[in-house]
């Protein structure tokens, strides 16, 4: 055999780029990490994985380089048995965790043992990656080699090497590994990957096996997948002869005209095996007076004469009818050939070195072609099927047509025979091809384009409505062609409709989809390009993560992940962006009755909630005002940060406690910081209030956002602007619309001179808008951020940090306008006149002076007394 260049170019590249990945293992952050720990790289599977695959297509190379040695395709054979499973799993649960859940797959970055102080607010876990190209040569170069020069370049596995070999040698490699990692995490003190980590030595257990059998199950599925027509040997060819095992025909007749022209005519293959079964046939044989039995007898006369000639065979043998009685005789061989058929067929899938010596165990008889004349002559033509075998393709070819004509004439209601199985075979997988070529048509064709999508008019729409609305699927079509036109509206719009018209229809169509009123629908499509308002509306259909948040007072964050998983919590931290934050996936018992939440070790409460406080950042002994407590989570995670000290004043929407808030207040000298999480309309928690969609209008928006100023006014002026540490506001919504967001804020700004929007701390979120739908902003909110549930999964949200300063005294006012005072413009240039003009009455400003006094006092929360009471007191 001579030298193959193209596998040997495949299996070289797949070698280098191998070898690329694992040489890159030193260029990691991680690297020097890993190095420090027992096994280093080699305690993750995927570089034993790596290892493999290399040494099984190295072999592969060497095969190429010298393809007469059988003992290199042997042994990579059976290395492949183990390196392409190992290869699939590794590549299927790295990428599977690290699109869905990273942390379980990512080794976290080591941080200090030490307790942490609540105060000092420790930085958010983080995890080590890799590049693109070096994951790509690790976690999947090695998977898609091996699939490929198996499916290309080797065979199938025998049935018997994956009953018996194959598991063996999975469950050896899973015990192995399984030993190798548990050994390495009790010097390390963790394991190579997180989820092995968090997950006690039973449920470790449970993972190694079903590793293994999913394992096993890929071995199985690709070698079950694998082209009939692989490549084989003549030694295969021969032992593969296309015969039906449930047929009852000898296997002699079914031996293929190459084989037949090669082989001398050795022992029966009946009588070695089959002793007393051949004994009752050839009885039969001489007794049995039926044209079939004379064929037998025929074949055994010929065997002691091999130079007959097919005339003389031919004038002996009587014609043959066709008559199913003459195949009763016949029914006893079935269970013989079956037999005789898998045991050729398991011989087959061996080594090729495994023959040697063996090839007349398989041999037929020399005048296998007189021993068919008598089944071509006469009424025998169900008899009459392919001689050729697998390697025949050109008698393949010649006989093909022939063949699939009789299925196609006679073969549609009648029997399976001998004469039309494989014709029939053929022609049913050329008719599912065609089948599936014509499905694949249709769906091109019944893809929406252009060409089929008409946009329907206004009068056509009141008629949907009016005949109860249209179809579900007829909604999804014609939003998906909307969006696809504004997308590209140039060149996709139907001639004569305008933009508007497109728009106009696919906001009604999502209301209706969706079950929004045409409102909030259109208000909240005004928010985002098209594309992305069809991400925003389907996120709120899907109910957000389950989130927890520690109480650092209690317990810290490390010590409740582990109590909780102990009780059948699967959870995990939400991000790198808190520290004190847990996710929950599912728990097998309920999370908000354990005993950790009933002795106050953490709070349910939403991942959106934490922001605003972790914006406000108060510290201790501090006084701060939380305007919005109820239901009080964000006032207990302000304490937390405080380390209980300071003071925080929960407002209430009670009028009747107000007032005694208001006092204290004014008594201590105005807050150090506030936190404002407004009332709204509730448009970013739709996934958990679903009435929002229909019971909002533009009138709640309009009296929503003046409360909302009048709000911020009031959280501004509790501030104490002279604070060393503090002076700062926050201003959070659970809404996403402008008018509760970015209106109110630049509302306060123009209001209140003094007061500067500063960046929110957040590391990530949408910068606020600066103009919107033709309205202008102030730069400055670009600092404040919005939070998306198809973005960042988690409530809609929007958080802006405002510093409050001091305000200009006003007696310096005075004296720069006093400077000005009576300066007036004149031939010489700038002069002082003392007539220059009627001066101020100040008994006359005394009565408006007194009027804003008095309004601001009853601002503060001061009782003020009526104004004819005033004037009497002050005139008295």
């Amino acid at each position: 055999m001579s030298f193959k260049p193209i596998p040997a170019v495949f299996h070289a590249a797949s070698m280098s780029i191998m070898a690329y990945g694992f040489m890159s293992l030193g260029t990691v952050t991680s690297n020097e990490w890993i190095s420090k720990q027992t096994g280093g790289h080699w305690q993750f599977l995927t570089i034993l994985g790596l290892a493999a695959a290399w040494v099984t297509i190295a072999l592969s190379l060497l095969g190429d380089l010298f393809p007469s040695s059988q003992s290199v395709s042997g042994i990579k054979r059976s290395l492949l048995m183990i390196s392409l499973p190992v290869s699939i799993i590794v590549s299927g649960i790295y990428w599977t965790l690290m699109l869905a859940f990273p942390h379980l797959i990512l080794p976290p970055i080591e941080t200090p043992s030490e307790p942490v102080e609540p105060s000092s607010a420790p930085e958010a876990p983080q995890f080590y990656q890799i590049p693109l190209k070096m994951d790509l040569a690790l976690h999947l170069v090695p998977s898609i080699s091996l699939v490929l020069d198996f499916f290309i370049l080797e065979r199938k596995y025998a049935a018997r090497q994956l009953k018996t070999q194959a598991p063996f040698l999975a469950t050896l490699a899973a015990v192995s590994y399984a030993t190798w990692a548990e050994y390495c995490a009790s010097k390390n003190g963790a394991f190579p990957y997180p989820f092995l980590t968090i997950s006690p030595f039973h449920i470790r257990v449970v993972i190694y096996a079903v590793t293994t059998l999913l394992a096993y199950l890929s071995l199985l599925g690709l070698n079950y997948v694998h082209p009939r027509q692989a490549l084989a040997t003549g030694v295969d060819a021969i032992q593969k002869p296309h015969i039906n095992a449930d047929s009852s025909i000898p296997v002699s007749l079914t031996m293929g005209r190459r084989a037949r022209n090669k082989q001398a005519p050795p022992t029966p293959l009946d009588q070695q095996q089959h002793p007393k079964s051949t004994s009752k046939r050839k009885a039969d044989a001489l007794d049995d007076p039926a044209p079939v039995k004379s064929v037998k007898k025929a074949k055994q006369l010929e065997l002691k004469k091999p130079n007959a000639t097919k005339g003389k065979s031919k004038a002996k043998d009587a014609p043959v009818e066709d008559d199913d009685e003459d195949w009763e005789d016949m029914d006893d061989e079935e269970d013989d050939l079956r037999t005789l058929t898998k045991h050729q067929f398991e011989a087959s899938d061996e080594e090729e070195d495994a023959y040697s010596g063996k090839l007349s165990d398989l041999e037929g008889d020399s005048d296998e072609d007189e021993d068919d004349e008598p089944l071509r002559s006469g009424n025998v033509q169900e008899l009459q099927f392919s001689d050729s075998d697998e390697g025949d393709d050109a008698q393949d070819r010649e006989d093909g047509e022939g063949e699939e004509s009789d299925a196609d004439s006679d073969d549609s209601d009648g029997p399976i025979t001998a004469k039309n199985m494989e014709a029939r075979s053929r022609r049913l997988e050329k008719r599912a091809a065609e089948d599936a070529e014509l499905e694949r048509a249709e769906a091109n064709y019944a893809e929406p384009t252009e060409a089929f999508f008409k946009l329907p008019t206004t009068e056509e729409r009141e008629k949907e409505k009016a005949a109860g609305g249209p179809d579900v699927q007829e909604v999804q079509m014609r939003m998906a062609e909307c969006v696809k036109v504004l997308n590209d509206f140039k060149n996709l719009a139907a001639e004569g409709r305008s933009r508007s018209e497109y728009t106009e229809q696919l906001i009604s169509d999502i209301a209706s989809y969706y079950g929004y009123n045409e409102f909030l629908a259109e208000k909240l499509f005004e928010l985002f390009s098209v594309s992305e308002a069809i991400e925003f509306f389907e996120a709120n259909e899907v109910p957000r993560p389950v989130t927890i948040r520690t109480n650092t007072l209690r317990a810290r964050r490390r010590d409740l992940a582990q109590a909780l998983i102990n009780r059948g919590v699967n959870l995990e931290p939400i991000g790198k962006w808190t520290n004190v934050g847990l996710q929950v996936f599912e728990s097998s018992v309920p999370i908000g009755a354990t005993p950790e939440y009933l002795a106050g070790h953490y709070m349910l409460q939403a991942a959106s909630s934490f922001l605003p406080v972790i914006a406000l950042a108060p510290q201790p002994n501090e006084r701060v005002l939380d305007m919005a407590s109820a239901p009080g989570g964000k006032t207990t995670h302000m304490a937390a940060l405080m380390q209980n000290t300071g003071l925080i004043f929960a407002n209430d929407a009670n009028k009747a406690r107000t007032k005694s808030l208001s006092a204290n207040v004014h008594r201590l000298g105005g807050f150090d910081r506030v936190l404002l999480d407004a009332p709204c309309s509730g448009t970013g928690v739709i996934s958990k209030d679903a009435s929002v969609k229909t019971n909002k209008t533009e009138r709640d928006f309009t009296l929503l956002s003046h409360l909302q100023k009048q709000l911020i006014l009031c959280a501004i002026d509790s501030v104490d602007a002279s604070s060393k540490t503090g002076g700062y506001i926050v201003y959070s919504t659970c809404s996403v619309t402008v008018d509760e967001n970015e209106s109110v804020v630049d509302y306060a700004l123009r209001k209140r001179p003094n007061v500067k929007l500063v960046d929110t701390g957040l590391e990530f979120g949408v910068p606020g808008f600066t103009k919107f739908r033709g309205k202008k902003f102030d730069e400055k909110l670009s600092l404040t951020r919005r939070f998306y549930p198809h973005v960042h999964n988690m409530d809609g949200f929007y958080v802006a940090k405002i510093k409050i300063e001091k305000r200009q005294k006003k007696g310096e006012d005075k004296e720069e306008e006093n400077d000005m005072e009576g300066v007036v413009l004149t031939e010489d240039g700038l002069t002082k006149d003392v007539d220059a003009g009627p001066a101020f009455d100040d008994a006359e400003d005394a009565a408006y002076i007194a009027e804003s006094k008095r309004r601001h006092i009853k601002k503060l929360g001061y009782r003020v007394k009526p104004r004819n009471q005033a004037e009497v007191a002050s005139t008295s």
